[in-house]
This record gives structure tokens, sequence and C-alpha cells, in this order.
């Protein structure tokens, strides 16, 4: 399994309704506002992203809901994967763990489901299972490229 698996698995998910890119478009701000709050209350938050790292990992959850949009309004499974493997390469090395990705996506989820309407977060919901389904092949990938670049210096 590799980045060829993660895009043929990601060309299985569905395009977005307009009509749920639109929710989640509106309801973006409250979204981003109350997964702040959530990851912050969790007593091991500075294990999962690293010392004083709470700054960047609100920037995270701001860039995740813009992208996510991106992705819900004009979706391309290759821009997703790559994406992903960025995501995870860039905040890993500034001491995020892997750990953070699966409690991030499980709050995300949680959030998702309490706060859009059924028919959106039904929509919604594949990208973050596929997301959180695929966190140790991310990590594989991730650290293959990464790897990589460190051979080629």
């Amino acid at each position: 399994m590799n980045r060829a698996f993660l895009i043929e698995t990601a060309n299985q998910l569905k395009q977005v309704s307009s009509l749920s890119a639109d929710e989640y478009a509106l309801k973006s701000d409250q979204l981003i506002g109350k997964m702040n709050q959530l990851m912050l209350e969790k007593d091991d938050i500075e294990s999962l992203v690293g010392k004083d790292n709470l700054a960047m990992m609100k920037d995270n959850h701001s860039n995740h809901v813009r992208f996510m949009l991106s992705v819900f309004r004009n979706y391309t499974p290759e821009v997703l994967v790559e994406t992903i493997l960025w995501v995870f390469r860039a905040y890993r090395s500034h001491g995020f763990t892997t750990n953070y990705w699966a409690r991030q996506l499980n709050t995300w989820i949680g959030l998702l489901k309490d706060e859009l309407s059924s028919d959106c977060y039904f929509e919604l919901y594949p990208y973050y299972e596929w997301m959180q389904i695929n966190i140790p092949l991310f990590v594989k990938v991730s650290d293959e490229k990464l790897d990589a670049s460190e051979f080629l210096h």
C-alpha cells in the first residue's frame, strides 16, 4: 500500500453536493472555534502537538476547514492525497504526533455530527472516515518521502 493506493481509494469518494458544501462554508467559523475549544480542553494536548505549538494547531484547524471546503466544492483525489501527505510531513516536523491526527479527526467527526444537518454530515463523513482509516498509511508514505528527501541532500 502506497500513494497510488491512497489515490485509488480516494477515487471512491463522491463529490459533495453544493448544498452541503454551502452549509459547511456557512458554519466554518463556528466549526473552527468549537474545534479549537475542544482540542484545548484535552489534558494531553501538549503531548499531541508539541511544546509551544497551540497556535500552530489552531492555524491547522483553520487551514483544514478552508482546504476541506475546496475539496467539497471541487473534488480531486490527487490533490486530497498530496495535501494530506504534505500536512503530515510539515506538522510532524514541528513536533505534532501521529496520535494528534487520530484525536483531531475523531473530534472533527463528533463536531460535524453535532453541528451540521444530518444530510450534510452523511455526505461529508466518508471523507473523514477515509482520512481516519488511512492515518497509518499517511504516516508510512510521508515517512518514505522524508527519508527520500534526506537521502538527496
